[in-house]
């Protein structure tokens, strides 16, 4: 197709028409912020409190579904609710334990089981005195099973009543997933304020400015505030899963202080070179705001990946993130400008009064550090590869799972119940199979005889039968729900035990539903890696009209997104810093590939796009490459800073899923913005020379011309190096 002619009618829209910063649509949608911001102002003011009084009086439905349709474990849960068991309902268990003896507390554990099931939320609860097996063979400790309806706030008058009815006689605490997420629901907002207050002193520390600093924090409260508010009450008509608003915050706090400081730098930058207030607003809009909305794009494309597993799950995760960013790149080129107005006087003082040395010294320091890393290319490059390589080297024994109570942190009720049910019953009571077998009274009692011959089964219930000629039994394994016995007795069972059995059978329940969705996640990994690194490359690819560049970035993205992730098995699988040893939660590796590949697209972008800036202005390579690390070092190690300081908050949080992001996202962040972009980039650009701007001619030809920053015409003219900077 000659000269790539079906895209002459979209190439405006594409590049923004950057041939004239007056027609660009961003300088328009900035210009009508400079001139009405108190209007912006209003308007997001009332986007953000529609959005909220919205999601307050609707509510919000957030629930986890776990569901996989075509699993054995699915379809028994689908069978059993079917029929109407209340074997598939959620369940509370409330879990005793008597040094002088469970009988000798009968009576005060039936009063307790009474008032339990009074409370609103309780369908019903099975006393440890009816229910075979449900005391120890010591007898010191027993369980009772609520069948639960009700919701997290009705469930915390549950605990509190459990809690409340311990005393120096008997102990009982109450678990299961219910409880869990109240628990998560009473722990949250602590790591979400320590994020702000470290991004707030940062910013203070960088621009020396409670307004100054104050402006890229405005713009992402606003934003993931509003983007808070749609899923909320998006939650009503679709199923979203109940982490979905802790990583929200987490990306978009993150992303929004991230994109508004990278065009709030601009401007300061601008106002510094002489530019009034209002050319400085449109240029850092027109520029670093072009950027933004480029890298945040690549953000929700890498998210869309997570389609691509067909997981509901990871779903509402992609569709929640993305209205995030979305709404974050909207505020960064709508809200910033309006603020930037409202506030410009005081900010262009402070910009001056900081501008003159502080900025030669900068750029000084950065300078001679892209002349250093330039004289030492090779070592560069192959230290940071050798470096990633061993950081990423335990997850060849990375372990894939969901955490049970037994992880929990110390204290936890959740984690209490777990260990009574371990001292009592055996590990396996926390975990336990459910089988079904369609066929006659001998099949099912078969069934069982099979199931407890073999060694990793602890014990066998009878088989019950629930409906004509469909019979439920339950078996125990020896070892936790996620220990590797009992995901392999669970495919035994499958493939070698019950299939040699009489009649047709079923392996369910939640530790084995949990081992199939985590195979699902597993089976599904190569087709996301490879959507989300093909589509990142090919945009790369129309972007800096580079092919050497796209394969760079999408190979360092690899190695650095797999050290974060062996990083995080280090400290979580093994137990580093008084973390309590356990399986990676399976979600946690792909969610971190999603985010934090379209993440590091916002460095490599904002980077890449100022040495291709000056490179098609000198058409000289490694004066390209030290321009573009002297312009942008400062502003993306800043950046990285802050969202560093953001992602480890969740340390902070009890619920280890968001640990593990937090660190997991934290460390992938350091090692992008600190090692890569201060290291391995500038040192293989200076390798690549000029070819790292090499594109086949019929390819660049077919392709259609999208670019970032404004581009100078090109010329063959070598700017002349600054004294300062020589």
């Amino acid at each position: 197709m000659p000269g790539g002619a079906w895209w002459t009618k979209l190439e405006p829209m594409m590049t923004g028409a950057i041939s004239s910063r007056s027609s660009s649509p961003l300088v328009r949608v900035s210009a009508w912020t400079r001139r009405c911001p108190w209007w912006a102002l209003v308007a997001w003011l009332a986007i953000l409190g529609g959005l909220l009084a919205a999601a307050t009086s609707v509510g919000s439905a957030f629930e986890d579904d776990h569901s996989l349709p075509g699993s054995q474990s699915q379809e028994l849960s689908d069978r059993l609710e079917e029929i109407d068991t209340g074997f598939d309902s959620d369940e509370v268990r409330i879990v005793f334990e008597a040094a002088g003896g469970i009988d000798s507390q009968e009576s005060a554990i039936a009063s307790l089981l009474r008032e339990v099931e009074s409370l609103p939320g309780v369908a019903g609860v099975d006393s440890p005195f009816e229910v075979p097996g449900a005391v120890s063979e010591d007898g010191t400790i027993a369980y009772a099973t609520a069948q639960w309806d009700g919701s997290n706030a009705q469930a915390l008058d549950l605990l509190d009543q459990v809690e409340g009815a311990s005393d120096d006689d008997v102990t009982a605490v109450a678990g299961g997933d219910v409880i869990s997420e109240v628990q998560e629901d009473e722990a949250g907002g602590s790591a979400e304020g320590v994020g702000m207050t470290a991004a707030l002193v940062i910013l203070v520390v960088m621009f020396g400015s409670f307004v100054a600093a104050g402006m890229p924090l405005i713009t992402a409260v606003f934003a993931v505030g509003s983007a808070y508010g749609v899923m909320a009450l998006v939650s009503n008509v679709i199923v979203l899963p109940t982490y979905l608003p802790p990583n929200m915050f987490l990306v978009g706090l993150g992303v929004g202080i991230d994109y508004a400081l990278l065009i709030f730098a601009r401007y300061r930058s601008e106002i510094q070179n002489g530019l009034d207030r209002a050319e400085a607003t449109d240029k850092a809009i027109d520029t670093a705001g072009r950027s933004v909305l480029f890298a945040g794009s690549v953000v929700m494309v890498a998210l869309l990946g997570l389609w691509a597993t067909g997981l509901a799950a990871l779903q509402g995760v992609a569709l929640g993130v993305s209205v995030t960013v979305l709404l974050t790149m909207i505020a960064s080129v709508t809200l910033l400008p309006s603020l930037l107005t409202l506030f410009g006087k005081r900010l262009e003082k402070n910009a001056h009064r900081r501008a003159a040395k502080g900025r030669r010294q900068e750029n000084s320091r950065w300078w001679g550090w892209s002349r250093f890393i330039e004289r030492h290319a090779v070592a560069a490059s192959v230290g940071v590869g050798v470096v990633l390589l061993v950081l990423a080297s335990p997850i060849m024994n990375l372990r894939l799972g969901f955490a049970d109570a037994g992880s929990d942190a110390d204290g936890l009720p959740t984690r209490e119940a777990y260990d009574l049910m371990a001292e009592g019953f055996g590990p396996g009571a926390n975990g336990p199979l459910m089988i079904s077998t369609e066929g006659s009274r001998e099949d099912a009692e078969a069934t069982v005889g099979a199931m407890e011959e073999l060694s990793a089964v602890e014990s066998v219930s009878p088989a019950v039968e629930l409906d004509d000629g469909f019979w439920l039994s339950t078996a125990i394994p020896v070892e936790g729900p996620n220990a590797d016995e009992t995901i392999d007795l669970v495919h035994q069972l499958r493939d070698d035990a019950l299939a040699e059995a009489p009649g047709d059978h079923l392996v369910g329940g939640m530790t084995t539903a949990a081992i199939d969705y985590n195979e699902a996640i597993r089976d599904s990994a190569a087709v996301f890696l490879l959507f989300v690194v093909g589509l990142t490359f090919v945009i790369l690819l129309l972007v800096f009209r580079s092919v050497l560049i796209p394969l760079k970035a999408a190979l360092l993205n690899v190695v650095m997104i797999a050290a974060s992730l062996g990083v995080v098995s280090v400290i979580f699988q093994r137990g580093w810093f008084g973390i309590e040893p356990g399986p990676v939660e399976s979600f946690v590796p792909i969610m971190l590939f999603a985010i934090v590949f379209g993440l590091s697209m916002d460095y490599e972008v904002f980077l890449v796009s100022r040495m291709r800036e000056e490179w098609v202005r000198s058409r000289d390579a490694s004066y390209a490459v030290r321009k573009g690390l002297v312009s942008t070092g400062s502003v993306v190690t800043a950046a990285a800073t802050i969202m560093i300081a953001v992602f480890a908050s969740f340390v902070l949080s009890d619920v280890r899923m968001m640990q593990q992001f937090g660190i997991g996202m934290a460390v992938a962040i350091f090692l992008d913005a600190f090692v890569i972009r201060s290291f391995a980039m500038p040192a293989i650009m200076r390798l690549f020379g000029a070819r790292a701007w090499w594109i086949p001619r019929w390819l660049d030809r077919f392709l259609p011309r999208v670019t970032v920053e404004e581009e100078q015409a090109e010329t063959q003219r070598k700017p002349r190096v600054p004294a300062s900077l020589s």
